[in-house]
């Protein structure tokens, strides 16, 4: 099984999601979107399979900070936009799992998928 976590290093959240890939044996590649972007390809992909609303992060702070322009009429393309201008907006984590997508971390839902 290929598994793939895309986060932060130091979220709080991340950590969480690690961990417990770590503790019940998941082995997994990390990418940290911030420090290495997201391709295109793969935001529009998470969008399609998981929506928009779910993929950018509303709740965090860079997010929280843009010009309320910048939040007005969102859709998925200007949400794409914000995500790759801005990785910090994108849902952390999202977990690729042969292909199969979570997006956050929650520990039934790992269960669930492993």
């Amino acid at each position: 099984m290929s598994v793939t976590i895309y986060g932060i290093k130091n979220c709080d959240t991340m950590k969480k999601a690690r961990t417990w890939l770590e503790s019940h044996g998941v082995a997994y590649d990390f990418h940290d979107y911030k420090a290495s972007g997201v391709p295109r390809e793969a935001l529009q992909r998470w969008t399609a399979a998981l929506g928009w609303e779910t993929v950018l992060n509303r709740a965090g702070t860079t997010f929280r900070a843009l010009p309320d322009a910048a939040k007005q009429d969102l859709n998925e393309d200007k949400a794409i936009s914000l995500m790759l201008a801005q990785p910090s907006m994108i849902k952390r984590p999202v977990l690729d799992y042969d292909g199969k997508l979570i997006a956050g971390f929650k520990p039934e839902k790992y269960a669930a998928a492993f």
